[in-house]
Order: C-alpha cells, then structure tokens, then sequence
C-alpha cells in the first residue's frame, strides 16, 4: 500500500520535485497512435506495455514524479468501446499500477539511486472526455450537479488506487474547481490542483486565478496549487499570483510548449526548445515554484534539460 504521506514529506523537504512531460506526447514519438476518443488513455486496454515504456521514459531522464494515464479515462469513454462499467474502472485503476510498474522497473535498474519517485493520479478536467477542446476553456454546457456526478467516482476509484497524490489538473473554470473543491474535502490521499490559463492572470473561462486558487488556501487535503497546459510566457506571473492568493500551498508549474493546438484539426503548431525549457525552469522556482515539469508537446529531452539545472541525477525533492 502507498504511503499517503509520502507528498507530504517530499514538499516538507523544501527542495525542487521534477515531474515528467505529456505522456501522450512520449506515446507519439515512440510510435503509438493515440489519436482517438480516448487519447493515450486507449492504451489502458490495447498496449498497457507502451504506458510503461513511456513512464520509464521520463524516469530515465530525471522526473522525480510520474503522472498516471487516467487523464482523458472514463467510465463513459471505455464503454463505448463495449466494455463494462467493471472493466472500465479496472483499466482506470489500472493506470496508477502501470506509473508504479515503471517505478518499480526503474528502482530495480538503479540500486543506488536515492530518488523515491511519487506516482500521482490523473484527474483531468470533464471536457478531456469530450475530446472537442473545450478542456481549454470550461465551456460545457452541464449543470453543476451533472459536473459532481462526473468527477466523483472516478475521483473515489483513483483515491482507491493508492497513488501518493492525486492530480487534478487543467482544470479550466471557476465553477469545475468548486466542484473539485467539496469533493477534495473527502479524499484519503493528498492533492493537487492545476489550472489552464490563457493569460498571465486568468484561467481559460476568463476568471482570476488569485480568486480561484484562493478557494483552497485552507483545504485540508489540497497541499499544492499551480498551473500546467498554460503557454511558458505567462508561467511566472501565474505563479505570483498563487502565492499571493494561497500563500501556505506549495506551488506547482508544468507548462506546455506554448504551442498551439487546433481542435477542429487535432494538430499543433509553433515550438520551444529543451534549453529553453530549462531557462525557463530555473525561473519558475526562483518565483516560487516547488513542483515543476511539462505538460502537451513536453518530452524526455525537455524534462532532461530541466533535471539538467536542478543538479540531475539526484534532482532532490523526493530523495
């Protein structure tokens, strides 16, 4: 069993935690196709393998932290392949068994490391189900209530998993984090939440960050707050404003490439570099990021050039 306190212990320490890039993005250049409904999530169940691989990826170029496959899973997604509703939560639960397979694999290879690498369980936003885009601006057309029917069993079946923190990430709008909110209030295991943001000041529906984040200034299980799949410019001032609004969390930065992604095309456009990255990142903790990696289109080599600077192989925050 995972110890849950392991998060706790590893942002006590105070140093820098590394997290991997985009698993999808791994999956890519390692050949796989993903470009369905359900993203690298489809892997669950056609080429579990794969995931590993692409976990270990990440390992090996110095992440001190894994993120589980269950970012676009659901229920709802796996059976309109034909599977069960138990088949379904197997394969989402599966995900933070594959992150720790791959640690496990890793440790097994590297005797000496004193890296105690975390696993942290997806949970992404209700439009990454959709696969239309809308995870980038929150705009989907439910009810509030509708919002928590979602999120909340797949919330308790990844909290069942173990995993030593629970990701809720890209999150894009004001009324999703309230629901994350209420329903973080009943977790066993610690969490995170992230935002998506289209400026250095709002998340993608257009509301200030310093309001949203400050809902869980006093959350007893939320003990990091930040941004990921946000462009790189606008990161540092992102990151001020978390501070200043939740002033006792840990800070989290995991950005995308900066990028563009087309959803009426499923392509990207635009481009940054490794060394760019890792200019970047030196920033980003020097305003007071404790957690930082990369998000959509940010591979081994950009979490390589960040472990770079964070004095790799022994990168510290969960050493």
């Amino acid at each position: 069993m995972t110890d849950n306190t392991a998060f706790q212990k590893a942002l006590e320490k105070g140093k820098p935690i590394l997290i991997d890039g985009g698993l999808a993005t791994e999956l890519e250049a390692q050949g796989h196709d993903i470009g369905t409904d359900l993203w690298s999530a489809a892997l669950l169940r056609t080429n579990p393998g794969a995931i590993v691989a692409a976990h270990r990826a990440y390992l090996d170029a110095g992440a001190d932290c894994l993120i589980s496959a269950s970012y676009q899973a659901s229920e709802h997604g796996f059976r309109t392949l034909g599977l069960t509703t138990e088949i379904a939560n197997e394969l989402i639960a599966g995900s933070v068994a594959l992150a720790s397979q791959a640690r496990d694999e890793f440790m097994r290879d590297n005797p000496n490391s004193s890296r105690r690498v975390l696993i942290a369980a997806s949970v992404g936003p209700y439009g990454a189900t959709l696969h239309d885009g809308s995870e980038y601006t929150g705009d989907y057309g439910i009810s509030t209530e509708a919002l928590k029917h979602f999120h909340a069993p797949r919330l308790r079946l990844l909290d069942d998993s173990n995993p030593d923190v629970l990701a809720c990430e890209t999150i894009p709008s004001l009324n999703e984090a309230r629901v994350l909110c209420e329903l973080l209030q009943d977790v066993s295991h610690p969490a995170w939440i992230s935002f998506s943001c289209r400026d250095s000041l709002h998340l993608s529906d257009g509301s200030p960050i310093r309001q949203v984040a400050a809902l869980f200034n006093d959350h007893p299980n939320v003990l990091a707050i930040g941004v990921n799949c946000t462009a790189p410019q606008f990161v540092t001032s992102l990151i001020q404003q978390v501070r200043d609004a939740a002033p006792e969390k840990a800070i989290i930065a995991y950005p995308n490439s900066g990028e563009d992604y087309d959803a009426n095309t499923k392509s990207w456009s635009g481009t940054v570099t490794p060394i760019e990255c890792a200019d970047a990142a030196k920033e980003w903790i020097r305003a007071g990021a404790q957690l930082i990696g990369g998000c959509c289109r940010m591979g081994p080599p950009h979490i390589a050039a960040m472990a770079g600077v964070l004095g790799a192989p022994h990168s510290g925050g969960c050493g």
